[in-house]
């Protein structure tokens, strides 16, 4: 089973490709989409929708997995988040790829044990868990890698 983890965001979209491993899952792939910020959101959200539809379409995943979106200030930036979610689950559904949703609390719960934990024990429990070399930068990148962990965690 191989699951894509996303993190979405207009300027940057973390994801992380996983497979479920006999023992432990495997990464297949990781990153972040990262657009410019002189670029208009039309053409951001348009970048972002071909470069993830090119993944879906590479790794063919029983599951795409986004973070819930939770804002309680900026209301403009939570505007221009929802777009680029909107922009994945279309993707997803085009493809008729199964969407599973967490909120960073249940991420974070899953993969360091504390719903609290910060960026840097994310990071570095990414690196542990799947035995990468180095931590996953930036931190949208491992955001990406423990939502996609966490379906694993949670279809066991």
């Amino acid at each position: 089973m191989i699951v894509i983890g996303i993190d979405p965001g207009v300027a940057r979209t973390g994801y992380g490709v996983l497979r479920k491993g006999s023992r432990y899952p495997v990464p297949l792939d990781y990153g972040c989409i990262e657009t410019a910020a002189d670029r208009s959101q039309p053409e951001r959200l348009l970048e972002i929708y071909e470069r993830v539809s090119a993944l879906f379409d590479e790794y063919e995943p029983a599951w795409v997995v986004l973070e819930k979106l939770f804002f309680s200030k900026n209301v403009t930036t939570a505007m221009r988040v929802s777009e680029a979610r909107g922009i994945l689950l279309l993707a997803a559904e085009q493809r008729k790829i199964p969407i599973a949703e967490y909120t960073p609390n249940q991420i974070k719960q899953a993969v360091t044990g504390s719903g609290r934990a910060d960026k840097h024990q994310v990071q570095e429990m990414m690196r542990r868990l799947l035995r990468l070399r180095e931590v996953p930068q930036p931190d949208d990148t491992a955001d990406g890698l423990a939502v996609a962990l966490c379906h694993i965690n949670m279809v066991r």
